[in-house]
This record gives structure tokens, C-alpha cells and sequence, in this order.
């Protein structure tokens, strides 16, 4: 069985699909690419793939994964190109690499998340920030299914700024109209802290409010680099371990053929 892992996006109105609507579109594209899936067994088999850390319906992202697995071997790039093909245009197969290595989840500890406030000052951000950044606890609530709950905002927190781009090229609502623009790295735990928990954070600590809906984007998601406060490419070392195949096997062949000799 073959395992490739997929990163994927979602774009301009298609950030406002639920994670379900994403599952029927990307089974559909299965078929249409008649992709060689695996199945789980039962009653009621389906195809096996794998969703991990799917962002909030609203949100856009440059950075989403999946793992799926195949009964024939395919060339991962090709099977991109076929997926991509088959998807609609905001929801883009932009990645596809061999999964070598265990622990794709265990790899997505973090997210670094780009919030552009249409009609907020920059500077009235900055001191929202700063007076985010220096308190201890953020408290804020969020309605759940088991109802309001309570949590700290702040301690998922690692960095939070301002950047001075006026548009980000990989924003999901870009504008010529100068907004604030806030650069977000929050850990992944539990209870998770979305972006929007964020934004109730700056309104209780600052009384930030924008006047319109913040268009959120998650640029990337990885391991978490306690030392550089960085999120490293969770698909970095399957790559590693892709390319460092052809040579292992050919040492393991010259190392064989020493032996015959001897």
C-alpha cells in the first residue's frame, strides 16, 4: 500500500466551505481521477484518507493536509496534476510527496495565521498588540456544544505583531484600502485557540473592535520550533527521506556486491 500526503488551500469564496464540504468534493475528485483507493473494511466501506487539523469554516488557508492510501503505486506529482484538475478552483492540490515517515499529525503543533482589520489605524493595533502580548491571561468565551466556555487566550500565544504591508499577496481578501495587518503563530492544544479567539482577546485587553469581519488566512502549519519561535515544513522530512532513497539502496547494493566478492 501506498501512503502520499497532500497540501491543499482554500481560496477566496471557498473559504466559506465546511470541512464536509470539502470531504465530498475531494472524494469526488477521487473518482474522477480514478485514483486507485484503498478501503476500509465492513458494512460500509470508504476510501482511506486521512484529514488533519482542518481550519475553521471562513478562514482561508495556504497550508491544509491530508493523507491517502493506494492499492497500485503512483507517481506523486502526476496524481497532483489529476486531483487538481478534478477540484473546484480555491480548493488547489499544490503538494504531493511519498509519506516515508510516521507522524504526520504529530508534525502539526502550530499555525502561523495572517489577520487583515479593514478600518483599523495600524497604530491602534500595535497598542492593542503590546497590551496583549504583555498580560498575563487573556481570558475569553466562546460558545460551544456543551455551551459557554471559558479559556485563556494568551498562553497558545507564541508571537503576535503587526506587519507594515498595506496587501499580502497571500491574503485571502486583498484590498489597495491600507488596513492592519496582524502576523498570529498560536500552538496548537486544548482547548484550541482559534484566531477569532485572538480578536476577543485584543477587544477585552484594548477594546479592539473592527468595524468589519476580519479576513483570517493560515499561511502555514508545522512543528513548532521552540528555539527560533519558527514553523517548520511538515513535509520536510518525507521529502529528506524521498530523496535519500536512491542512495541508500545504492550503497545497499554496493555493499552486497562486497560481500559476494569476498
Amino acid at each position: 500500500m501506498q501512503r502520499i500526503r497532500l497540501r491543499y488551500t482554500k481560496r477566496g469564496r471557498l473559504r466559506f466551505t465546511s470541512h464536509r464540504d470539502f470531504q465530498r468534493a475531494f472524494e469526488r475528485a477521487l473518482r474522477r481521477a480514478a485514483v486507485p483507493m484503498a478501503y476500509s473494511a465492513g458494512f460500509t466501506p470508504h476510501p482511506k484518507v486521512s484529514y488533519a487539523n482542518a481550519a475553521p469554516t471562513g478562514t482561508g488557508s495556504e497550508a491544509e493536509y491530508l493523507e491517502i492510501a493506494l492499492t497500485d503505486r503512483r507517481d506523486p506529482e502526476k496524481l497532483r496534476e489529476l486531483l487538481d484538475e478534478s477540484m473546484p478552483q480555491g480548493l488547489d492540490i499544490i503538494e504531493a510527496v511519498e509519506a516515508r515517515v510516521s507522524g504526520l499529525a504529530d508534525r502539526l503543533t502550530a499555525s502561523v495565521w495572517e489577520m487583515r482589520l479593514d478600518g483599523v489605524d495600524p497604530a491602534d493595533a500595535e497598542r492593542a498588540v503590546e497590551a496583549f502580548n504583555t498580560a498575563e491571561t487573556v481570558e475569553v468565551s466562546r460558545k460551544t456544544k456543551n455551551g459557554m466556555r471559558t479559556f485563556d487566550a494568551r498562553g497558545a500565544v507564541a508571537s503576535l505583531g503587526t506587519t507594515p504591508e498595506t496587501h499580502s499577496p497571500q491574503a485571502d481578501r486583498p484590498t489597495d484600502q491600507p488596513c492592519a495587518i496582524l502576523r498570529l503563530v498560536v500552538r496548537h492544544v486544548t482547548p484550541a485557540v482559534r484566531p477569532d479567539d485572538v480578536l476577543s482577546g485584543l477587544r477585552a485587553v484594548a477594546d479592539l473592535a473592527p468595524p468589519v469581519a476580519a479576513a483570517v488566512t493560515r499561511l502555514a502549519q508545522g512543528l513548532f520550533d521552540e528555539e527560533t519561535g519558527t514553523v517548520t515544513d511538515p513535509l520536510a522530512p518525507d521529502r529528506e527521506a524521498v530523496a535519500a532513497a536512491p542512495a541508500d539502496r545504492t550503497g545497499a547494493a554496493g555493499t552486497a556486491a562486497a560481500k559476494a566478492s569476498a
